[in-house]
């Protein structure tokens, strides 16, 4: 099942690794997290489809300024 709505989401299915998605699942919920994004804004949307576009063809995408990841045991 495509992991995303419309031609774009078949695109991902046909093409992106099933680990590529979960890294950019990973990174989007930091994105959404750190930057305190509003999933009810439109703008919010585009800017993260704008954003995935970007992680999945392998350009540069926005980081979440500021972020420390947890220390690992």
């Amino acid at each position: 099942m495509p992991p995303y709505p419309g031609t774009k989401g078949q695109d991902i299915f046909n093409h992106v690794s099933k680990k590529a998605w979960q890294e950019w699942m990973a990174h989007q919920t930091l994105l959404i997290n750190e930057k305190r994004l509003n999933m009810m804004d439109m703008g919010t949307k585009v800017y993260l489809s704008e954003q995935m576009t970007k992680f999945l063809s392998g350009e540069n995408v926005d980081q979440a300024e500021g972020y420390v990841p947890p220390a690992k045991s």
